[in-house]
Order: structure tokens, then C-alpha cells, then sequence
């Protein structure tokens, strides 16, 4: 089923002021495709977290309209929009053993009791718990009860599956375990699916598009490989990971993008943004990872751009990668990583280095 927000607004009266309103979500236009998985990152307070609530019909839009396939829900309550939220907190039931949680909705229903323990068994064996199904939510693991959490919302067969902020209750290693297991069974039964978290990694992994989103405004819609290599913003571009922005000016946009720094120094863009014009400001994004070091003076010319030197002065061995800062002359340090240390050259804080880029890997985009 498609999810789609056309103008969509949301006021709340502003504690701090009297009789003064905030804004959490600005006129919001957003097309969720049926049966893709579109994530809502942003920092705390941005609006992700009741946008989910509007979809789900816990808020309602101040202004705008919400529709689910071709109905307008804005006046429809919960229980009538044939959505299901996943909650941090799971909300399972304490006294029912998993069986009975997973089948709990479709007993509500009224279905009979063998289609129910017909489709309970269907959805536990993919969720991986067939074998946990007399036990009680006290004897699971964090990742078990969350599983469960999912398997209850998917046994109905909402139109529309709503997470909010589901993984964030569970330590570092079984979030990663669970956010693809949530992928995998998303894509299984193909539902349409809307995801709220304030984690990169989290977002990149199970989005098939992310929307960013800061003070109430949607600041970039894509893939999770155009939100990170080719960002829209400023704000974007900090956000998702790690980044090295250089200021330059804008020389030519388009498959020859061009740019000059303040040294002078022309350099060639794999791509720009299409907002820009040559003779604009904008910056020269190159993440981290694409920042090769090299002994001062002792670049691959055939293949990088030479674009400066620094000092070597911060460097985290961190087993599979080691994090450099230098100092380059810019107004913050640089950040370079370098993958695979042990085959690869290891610089000591002190250490004067040259550092360059691929065309491929830099991006302009505006100053702003």
C-alpha cells in the first residue's frame, strides 16, 4: 500500500511561550512507493517521531492531508487505518506466553482459533522462534522479545508497518544482528513499511530511501548511496558520517564539474549539486575514506588529485582502520581513515603527509 503527505503540518503549543505555537513537521510532501521501507533519520527533535504518529493517526496533521492508497485518512482513528506501530519498548504482554502475544491481534479479531494458530506458526518460523513459543516474555533475551514485537505486528497483515525507533533498547552488537533480520523479513512479506531512528548505520542498512529531516523539514529524499555520496546540504552531508568540506568557488557544473579553493587551486568534481552555477560558493565534499595519505610530496598522479599537505595530529588504531586528524590549514582538522593498516603505511602523530582524492569521490554542493 502507498503511503502519501501532501502539505503536511504539525503545531503544538509552545511551552515556553504563551500562547505562541511550535512547529515540529513544515508542509511536509513525502511518496512512501507500496512495499518499500523508507526511514525518517534525523537528530532528536526534528519532527520524525510525529510524522510516524500522523501516519499511524496518534496526531493529527494541523494542516494537510495523509492518504493510504487512494483514501485520506486525517479523520480516521488507529484502529481504522489498518497500520501497526512497533514500539521501543516492544509491549508485550507479561502474562501470555509468546504463542499467545504473536496471535493476540487476530484473536481481537475474532478469527477462528485454527487460522490463527495456522498463521501464528507461519510467522514465528520465519521470524526464527518457532522453538520459543510456550515461553514467557521474562525468559527472553532483549532481541527474542523484540522478535516477538514483530511477529505480532506482521500476523495481521497491516497495510502499513510503522517502527519507532525499534532497536534502540539493545546493546551495539544485536542492533546490527536485528536490523538486518528486519530487512529480510520486510522484504519477505513485502509490506510498506515506514522506520524512525537518529542511527546512520541503522537507516543505511534497511532504507531503500531515507528521509533527513532537521527542524521540522525535509532536507534530502534518496538512497542510502545518494544521501552519502552526493548529499544535498551542508546539513546533510555532516549528519550522515564523517566528512572533509573544503570552500570553494564554483568554475563549471554538470559531467565536468569544476572547482577552484581559495588557494587557487583547480580541481574536477565526480558530480555537483544542480542547484549550483558557476561563479557560486559551495563546498568540495571528499569523505574520510577517500582521503588517501602518502609520504609528504609522494602522490599516484595517474589516479588522485594532489590537493595539499598537513600534520599528522591525531591517529586511532582501531584494529581494521586507523582515524587520522590533520592539521591542513582549514578551520577544523581534517579526517582521513585508512583501511587494511597492516598491509598499508602507518603515520605517527608529527608526521608530515600529503593527502589526495579521486575525481570520483569528491561532490560539490551548496554553501548553505
Amino acid at each position: 500500500m502507498s503511503v502519501r503527505l501532501v502539505d503536511v503540518r504539525k503545531e503544538f503549543p509552545d511551552p515556553e511561550k504563551s500562547g505562541g505555537i511550535m512547529v515540529a513537521v513544515k508542509d511536509m510532501n513525502l511518496e512512501i512507493r507500496e512495499g518499500e521501507f523508507i526511514t525518517l533519520l534525523g537528530p532528536s527533535g526534528c519532527g520524525k517521531t510525529t510524522t510516524l504518529r500522523m501516519i499511524a493517526g496518534f496526531e493529527i496533521p494541523s494542516t494537510g492531508q495523509i492518504w493510504i492508497n487512494d483514501e485520506m485518512v486525517n479523520d480516521q482513528p488507529p484502529n481504522k487505518r489498518d497500520t501497526t506501530m512497533v514500539f521501543q519498548s516492544y509491549a508485550i504482554f507479561p502474562h501470555m506466553s509468546v504463542e499467545q502475544n504473536v496471535g493476540f491481534g487476530l484473536e481481537l479479531k475474532g478469527r477462528p482459533k485454527s487460522e490463527i494458530n495456522t498463521e501464528v506458526a507461519k510467522v514465528m518460523e520465519v521470524m526464527g522462534i518457532t522453538e520459543l513459543g510456550k515461553r514467557r516474555p521474562d525468559q527472553l533475551s532483549g532481541g527474542q522479545q523484540q522478535r516477538v514485537a514483530l511477529a505480532r505486528a506482521i500476523v495481521n497483515k497491516p497495510r502499513v508497518l510503522l517502527f519507532d525507533e525499534p532497536l534502540s533498547n539493545l546493546d551495539a552488537k544485536l542492533r546490527e544482528t536485528m536490523r538486518v533480520e528486519i530487512r529480510r523479513i520486510q522484504q519477505s512479506f513485502g509490506i510498506t513499511s515506514v522506520y524512525v531512528t537518529h542511527d546512520q548505520d541503522e537507516a543505511m542498512t534497511v532504507s531503500d530511501r531515507i528521509v533527513v529531516m532537521e527542524k521540522g523539514l525535509v532536507m534530502q529524499v534518496g538512497s542510502p548511496f545518494e544521501i552519502y555520496s552526493r548529499p544535498s546540504c551542508k546539513f546533510v552531508a555532516d549528519f550522515i558520517g564523517k566528512v572533509n568540506l573544503f570552500p570553494v568557488k564554483t568554475l563549471s557544473v554538470g559531467e565536468d564539474a569544476r572547482a577552484q579553493d581559495r588557494r587557487g587551486v583547480e580541481v574536477s568534481a565526480g558530480s555537483a549539486d544542480p542547484a549550483l552555477k558557476p561563479g557560486d560558493d559551495a563546498l568540495l565534499m571528499v569523505r574520510p575514506e577517500s582521503l588517501v595519505l602518502s609520504k609528504a610530496g609522494s602522490v599516484d598522479q595517474k589516479n588522485s588529485v594532489e590537493w595539499g599537505s598537513g600534520r599528522v595530529i591525531k591517529s586511532v588504531y582501531l584494529g581494521s582502520v586507523i582515524e587520522y586528524e590533520l592539521d591542513a590549514g582549514y578551520d577544523k582538522p581534517l579526517m582521513a581513515i585508512s583501511y587494511d593498516p597492516v598491509n598499508g603505511e602507518f603515520f605517527k602523530d608529527g608526521d608530515e603527509v600529503s593527502f589526495s582524492f579521486s575525481q570520483r569521490a569528491a561532490h560539490m554542493l551548496p554553501l548553505r
